[in-house]
């Protein structure tokens, strides 16, 4: 099956279908530092960066099967106090670029995934019947990752949609549950609840380190395993807050690592 990837990311959907044995032909993200990533991992599609809102659906090779990530911050709850903010008005409309290809293409199915809340959209109504109109049957499904192999609770949205007239409803086989502890080492340093969510860069940064390191005779404090703000200087300037942490050692006499995903590079920060 030929598939295409709206809002492409760094190409996860796209590896999970191409693991599935598709063939992805095409993909679009509107940040040029993606899809540079996403060519990266899948060098044998066509790519496009642009808001997909202005897409030319008719350069969009035939395909099978469309996926799709649109926005989710409008919906998420942690956007926080910023709900109602037209900015995420915006974020939650690229949703209809689904359906403006769908329209386009007519493929047999399509997947969108998004956060639960998602279903919640004042616009979904509206939303789920445009796609119907198309002649898509659609069945929810709310999968936990943790569920699935990954060590982390992580609820998302798949909406399967399929030209027919019942929907295609998903079995999937739940696997065990992977703790934390398969990759963490909990009994290094001293561990303590983190209480109160850091709002800003530096404090989410310093929120992280739970343990108290600095007394240990080696130096060595509490592995990390998260997503959070980047503190390092270069980005916190550029107004780029967030970046992945894999699990590590912070150590003092060597500062934290602070992996910039965007950046594609390692930064150490001294001391804290």
């Amino acid at each position: 099956m030929k598939a295409i990837d709206l809002f492409a990311g760094a190409g996860g959907f796209s590896t999970g279908a191409t693991m599935a044995g598709c063939n992805v032909v095409w993909a679009a993200n509107h940040w040029q530092s993606a899809v540079e990533i996403h060519a990266t991992n899948h060098p044998g599609a066509q790519y496009v960066c642009q808001d997909l809102h202005q897409a030319h659906w008719v350069a969009v090779p035939a395909h099978d099967i469309l996926l799709a990530s649109p926005c989710c911050q409008g919906h998420s709850k942690a956007r926080g106090k910023a709900n109602g903010n037209p900015q995420h008005d915006a974020s939650r409309s690229t949703a209809w670029a689904v359906v403006s290809a769908a329209e386009y293409h007519r493929p047999a199915f399509a997947v969108i995934e998004n956060v639960p809340e998602f279903l919640r959209w004042s616009l979904y109504p509206a939303w789920r019947l445009a796609m119907e109109a198309l002649g898509y049957c659609l069945s929810p499904h709310v999968v936990d990752t943790a569920d699935h192999g990954v060590t982390q609770h992580r609820e998302r949205l798949f909406i399967v949609a399929a030209r027919a007239k019942r929907p295609l409803l998903l079995n999937l086989r739940k696997r065990e549950h992977v703790p934390a502890s398969s990759f963490i080492d909990f009994t290094a340093g001293s561990w303590h609840p983190i209480e109160k969510p850091a709002t800003t860069a530096p404090n989410a940064a310093a929120g992280l380190f739970t343990a108290r390191s600095a007394r240990s005779p080696r130096g060595t404090g509490t592995p990390l395993s998260t997503a959070t703000a980047c503190a390092c200087s270069p980005h916190r300037n550029a107004g780029r807050r967030w970046a992945f942490r894999p699990t590590t050692n912070y150590r003092r006499n060597t500062g934290w690592p602070c992996i910039c995903w965007e950046m594609l590079s390692v930064r150490r920060r001294r001391g804290m």
